[in-house]
């Protein structure tokens, strides 16, 4: 080995002997210079904590309701699929597809000319026994003839008026008239036709008032009533409708525990169509002069639920009680008091005691 060598492995023993024998007594100084470039607190003095920027508002006396929200379907007031009571050959159709009718018009015709010639042989039938009982009536005034000669007669008489009625009922089956006021829709069949009772002929729907179907869940039952105000709105639209429940179902369904109401619209422009779904609001309660809170701003725990306020420049943990709930509030009945501030941001960030500084305070919520 050369001398330069040994001289050089010999400085690098005696370093390595030194630094063992200081580091213990350089120690402390090391990790104090480390924790004042970290920020914190060394042995001989405290560092200051840098402030979380955090976001609250003043808790101030507000108004809640309790809301429902569900979908629902719009329903015509009345709806019929329209058809003959009786079989025959349409040979008439006086109706437009998708016009307006009234009760009572006549929409289409059946073929009915040998009840018409049933009729008049009647008809005929019934002038012949109406003189023949005139003639035995003025014999049994003067008693020419016994009253069993007249009852017999009188009973052809009642009979041939019996069998007119029956003909003329039969010709009312051939005749297809409107139930109800309202739009008539495309028709199934053409003149010509042959039908009998269970061909659909045409649908009638009446729109005004409409009805909306919904339900709700069977906990509401004995709130929900009838003459229950609720709102709605026809997706696609901004605009809110109000209507009123007018039925509510005698029976609560039990695969969904829901229960099913009708409520009824005017809708007496017929801007609404039926058939389309509509997003329902119900208020069922509503209190004045409570605190509420965002719900982001509420912390749960297995020992319950908590927020945090901003005190003294700190944030301070409180446990709240939790009441109504909709889908933006919370109402909180203990934990908290008018004039608070509660933390709405850092939330996860945020501890007992945690130096932070308010961001932007918001004094009305």
């Amino acid at each position: 080995m050369s001398r330069s060598l040994k001289i050089t492995v010999t400085v690098l023993i005696i370093l390595l002997i030194a630094g063992t024998i200081s580091y213990p007594k350089l120690k402390p100084f090391l990790a104090s210079k480390l924790k004042k470039e970290q920020g914190m607190p060394g042995p001989g003095g405290r560092q200051m904590q840098q402030k979380l920027l955090v976001s609250g508002y003043i808790i101030k006396p507000t108004r809640m309701s309790e809301l429902i929200n569900t979908v629902g379907t719009l329903r015509p007031d009345e709806e019929v699929d329209l058809s003959f009571e009786t079989s025959g050959k349409i040979v008439k159709i006086n109706f437009t597809e998708g016009t307006r009718v009234k009760k009572g018009d006549l929409l289409a015709k059946i073929n009915d000319k040998p009840l018409q010639a049933q009729l008049e042989k009647l008809l005929a039938q019934q002038k012949l026994a109406e003189a023949k009982e005139f003639r035995q009536r003025s014999l049994l005034g003067r008693d020419a003839i016994s009253q069993e000669s007249y009852d017999q007669i009188q009973t052809e008489l009642q009979t041939t008026q019996a069998d007119i009625n029956l003909v003329k009922a039969r010709i009312l089956e051939t005749e297809l008239r409107a139930p109800f006021d309202g739009v008539i829709g495309l028709r199934y069949l053409s003149e010509g036709a042959y039908v009998n009772t269970s061909t659909k002929i045409a649908r009638l729907v009446k729109s005004v008032p409409i009805k909306i179907e919904f339900a709700v869940s069977e906990r509401y039952a004995a709130e929900v009533k009838a003459g229950f105000p609720i709102t709605f709105r026809i997706d696609g639209t901004e605009t809110i409708y109000n209507a009123s429940v007018y039925a509510v179902d005698s029976k609560t369904d039990i695969v969904t525990r829901t229960v099913l109401l009708r409520a009824i619209y005017p809708n007496k422009n017929e801007e609404l169509k039926t058939g389309r779904s509509a997003s329902i609001t119900l208020r069922l309660s509503q209190i004045d002069n409570t605190i509420s809170i965002p719900t982001e701003a509420l912390i749960p725990e297995m020992e319950g639920e908590r927020v945090f306020i901003y005190k003294a420049g700190k944030a301070s943990s409180v446990k709240v009680t939790t009441g109504l709930r909709t889908e933006s509030a919370i109402q909180i009945k203990e934990g908290l008091n008018f004039g608070d501030t509660l933390l709405t941001t850092g939330i996860l960030q945020l501890r007992q005691s945690l130096p932070v500084q308010l961001d932007t305070v918001i004094t009305n919520n």
